[in-house]
């Protein structure tokens, strides 16, 4: 692995969220800065509030930043702060990358591309395309996901606590998703995504025996929502999966360059202390 230089032409990067000390964006980030021995670093920022959220983007046109990953709860201000966006990020209505150029801010989602390819990964037998699949939460991240499932052809129920968040997150994708309530909502789901913070309360052995279920979160890798999954016999995809799927993206549009040859999950998980899995069903 090469040694990074940094020097007073470093580029700047980032992550920006609230809490942000949990984040392994940037041992992600800076292990590929590493690898490819670049001149360049990435940062953990958490901006107290919108207005430091906002204070920040002003860093970034400012020429300070070449550009950050968002996580929560900053997704959809990001979005809203931007000069211009992607096709995905103006579908989802959120954005998890701002790159800095010239004093404009483009937004840009990958969130649903590390997910579909998490899924790719670990559940490669799943088929979405007109299938029934359930979304637990409604906010940033799910908004992303929602887009990219729907975009894969799935038939997406989305079920929330708000009920109020989850019409509008239909309402602005329209199409196949839709709002559910109740156990109607996972009849005949042949995936099941948790995008809250908490293990949901549902009857994992009410689903489909083929069912796959992912969770989003990745500390721990396997969360008890992924472990009582395994225990009904369903296949399982985890968050970290999904952290690395979405940050090769991230570290192109940040750094201008493609991320090196360098799997970064055996580092991940010596950093989360837990042993590499055997099985990931």
């Amino acid at each position: 692995m090469s040694r990074a230089c940094v020097t007073g032409a470093a580029k700047v990067g980032g992550i920006a969220g609230n809490p942000i000390a949990h984040s392994l964006s940037p041992v992600v980030h800076n292990a590929w800065i590493a690898a490819a021995g670049l001149d360049a670093v990435y940062a953990p920022f958490a901006p107290r509030d919108a207005a430091g959220f906002e204070a920040l983007v002003a860093v970034g046109r400012a020429g300070l930043l070449a550009g950050i990953n968002v996580t929560a709860p900053f997704k959809e201000q990001a979005f809203a702060l931007a000069d211009t966006a992607s096709e995905t990020a103006r579908i989802s209505g959120s954005a998890n990358i701002l790159a800095f150029r010239d004093g404009s801010v483009h937004a840009d989602s990958t969130d649903g591309l590390g997910l579909l390819r998490a899924l790719r990964e670990q559940a490669p037998d799943l088929s979405l395309a007109g299938s029934p699949v359930v979304m637990l939460g409604a906010g940033g991240a799910a908004r992303a996901a929602v887009a990219a499932l729907a975009g894969a052809g799935a038939q997406v129920r989305i079920v929330n606590r708000t009920r109020d968040r989850a019409e509008a997150l239909a309402a602005d994708l329209g199409g196949s998703v839709t709002v559910a309530e109740g156990p109607a909502a996972f009849q005949g789901a042949t995936l099941v995504v948790n995008a809250l913070s908490i293990r949901p309360e549902i009857d994992l052995g009410t689903l489909e025996p083929g069912a796959t279920v992912m969770d989003m979160t990745y500390k721990p890798v396997i969360t008890p929502f992924l472990k009582a999954a395994r225990v009904a016999g369903l296949t399982t995809v985890d968050g970290l999966a999904m952290l690395i799927g979405q940050a090769g993206p991230s570290f192109q549009a940040i750094f201008g360059v493609a991320p090196p040859d360098l799997d970064p999950r055996p580092l991940l998980l010596t950093h989360l202390e837990e042993p590499p899995p055997g099985d990931m069903r």
